[in-house]
């Protein structure tokens, strides 16, 4: 955590990974996030994974940082206290972020009725506001049918959620750039952020959108090369496996001479015609390159792999299970000033990353653990809303909000 945006209170009503990432990368930057859900927990609270005694990691995994309060949002005068706090008065105050559906109790014309210059940032499945989850985006932006092993005939799907990941610092670059504007003239606003939209950007990013257009060609499944250049992955003589790549003409050279096959390239290329200086050349001739490394790779074991490669500075990598890259790699260690132990109540003591951003003038701050749930209810309402304990302890006694649930 770092206190860049220390003073900065963000109120956040979200579920599912794109708004709740959006939400800890604004906390682990130093904003106040406070994170609002219903008594007992919703949809969020337990979600896989989760711990032997079914307390989420995905709950402590994306809330690290925050603050919790617990609300009965379909009682209005649950409600009435939402809107309180995001249209709090005062220079940083005034922030919402949401995947709420819009026009629901916090909808934004609302919201500015009370404070005119509110910035609320609403995320979307689509633009047009039809329901959408990072899978059901995926499997249209044509990734699927370009993943998975050479002349596979079904669409794979990809493990990680990357639309939501993308839009969630999307959400926090939004907030900031919204933050950023009212400072100097005081305007608020509501951003929509879709997550088809999003998918579409990055595509468009990558240049599928052009391919298709320009070229009508689709991008097929082609197992582990990497397209445009050379990388392929290898079976190690002890069963592992690692990744080699060479994207740039020095990378290129470093392998050839690692694995010794400068003369054997040197032939292929006279008999080909390519130059394997040429990233685009190596593509073609993947499938033959691959040949040549495979009989190097398949003698030795792990350790002799990583040795050549270290030393001779080869773009490499080995393959890892979760378990494996905890257990052996050093950057999943507090070797890294990112990763740290934290105490996370009710679950125990693990690793736990801060952000990835490194401010050359700044300390990394301890890594927050996740609040449980409704642990801020009362801490909130006193002191952001001035609530007197007899008030807060009548709405604890009509079920309007909640304490703590582990």
């Amino acid at each position: 955590m770092y206190d860049l945006l220390s003073g900065l209170r963000v109120i956040e009503g979200s579920a599912f990974v794109a708004a709740p990432l959006g939400g800890m990368t604004l906390a682990q930057l130093g904003a106040e996030v406070i994170r609002f859900d219903p008594v007992g927990g919703g949809m969020d609270h337990r979600r896989w994974p989760l711990d032997d005694q079914g307390r989420s990691l995905y709950w402590a995994g994306l809330n690290k940082g925050k603050k919790s309060i617990a609300v009965n949002t379909r009682a209005e005068e649950g409600r009435e206290l939402i809107r309180a706090l995001i249209c709090e008065p005062g220079p940083d105050r005034g922030v919402f972020l949401t995947n709420h559906p819009p026009g629901g109790p916090f909808d934004y014309s609302g919201l500015k009725s009370r404070r005119d210059d509110v910035i609320m940032l609403n995320v979307l499945g689509s633009h047009d506001g039809s329901p959408a989850v990072d899978y059901t985006i995926n499997c249209a932006m044509g990734f699927p049918f370009a993943t998975g092993p050479r002349d596979h005939d079904r669409p794979v799907n990809h493990l990680l959620p990357a639309w939501d990941l993308v839009t969630g610092s999307m959400a926090a670059t939004g907030i900031l750039a919204a933050e950023r504007k009212r400072l100097r003239d005081g305007s608020g606003r509501l951003i929509s952020l879709a997550l088809s939209d999003v998918a579409l950007w990055v595509t468009s990013a990558l240049g599928h959108i052009a391919e298709a257009e320009l070229l009508n060609r689709n991008r097929t499944a082609d197992g582990n090369n990497v397209y445009g250049a050379f990388g392929h992955d290898f079976l190690t003589a002890d069963g592992k496996r690692v990744m080699l790549t060479a994207l740039t003409k020095p990378q290129w050279r470093r392998l050839k001479t690692a694995v010794g096959i400068e003369q054997a390239v040197s032939r292929m290329e006279a008999k080909t015609g390519l130059d394997l200086d040429v990233e685009g050349d190596r593509y073609l001739a993947r499938d033959a390159i691959v040949a040549l490394i495979e009989p190097w790779i398949a003698t030795r074991g792990i350790d002799a792999v990583r040795a050549v490669l270290d030393k001779a500075g080869v773009l490499w990598g080995p393959y890892q299970t979760f378990t494996e890259m905890v257990r052996d790699d050093p950057r999943c260690s507090p070797a890294n000033p990112m990763m740290q132990q934290i105490s996370q109540p009710g679950i125990g003591d693990y690793l736990a990353a801060g952000l990835p951003l490194r401010f050359s003038d700044l300390a990394d701050l301890p890594v927050a653990p996740a609040p449980v749930l409704g642990a801020d209810t009362d801490a909130v309402l006193a002191g952001a809303l001035g609530l007197p304990d007899h008030a807060i302890a009548d709405l604890h006694d009509r079920g309007i909000v909640g304490g703590p649930v582990v």
